[in-house]
């Protein structure tokens, strides 16, 4: 008798803190500049830091203040601050800006010795393994941030451009040559 009556309670006490929990979440919500979200959404996402700014929100609430300049965003290149210049409504000379190369991180076998200190910084989790244990990187989900290559003791993580195969090759964009007209 006396563990139903706590169940019930309880779950009474629940369904009253939720109720409670949803009308301040309703009537209490704060209300963030809309540019703020739009810059956000064309960012990465992957709050690598490489621009300066310990994620992609701070650094678009940095470019809608008008704090920082559309380039920050290295992993993004010259299309994506073509996007957040055309969404600020400023002008920029992407002539500076370059496509960074694509780099993977890769674990050197012979010299992991497992201290795990790597996929603790990985902001994306492209690192696997277990304590003292070898680890491994997964290419598809490393962002080339080099964060992993600061911490590692033994050296044992290098960046590789990334290799070529089905999954990933894109047809190369054709260089324009000069005095041609174009469409």
């Amino acid at each position: 008798m006396y563990i139903l009556t706590a169940i019930v309670s309880l779950t009474t006490l629940g369904l009253i803190l939720g109720f409670l929990l949803g009308i301040a979440a309703r009537y209490l919500k704060v209300e963030s500049n809309p540019i703020v979200d739009e810059l956000e959404a064309l960012m990465p996402g992957s709050q690598c830091g490489q621009c300066g700014y310990p994620g992609c929100r701070p650094a678009a609430e940095a470019l809608a203040a008008g704090e920082a300049p559309p380039t920050l965003c290295p992993p993004g290149g010259s299309s994506l601050a073509e996007q957040l210049a055309k969404l600020l409504g400023v002008e920029i000379d992407l002539n500076d800006v370059q496509d960074p190369e694509l780099l993977v991180a890769r674990v050197s076998e012979d010299t992991c010795i497992g201290c795990t200190r790597c996929f603790k910084v990985c902001p994306t989790d492209a690192i696997v393994g277990a304590p003292k244990q070898i680890h491994a990187v997964i290419s598809d989900a490393c962002i080339g941030c080099k964060k992993c290559i600061a911490v590692c003791p033994t050296e044992c993580l290098q960046m590789h451009p990334v290799e070529a195969t089905l999954r990933n090759w894109r047809w190369p964009k054709p260089a324009v040559a000069e005095g041609v007209a174009t469409c």
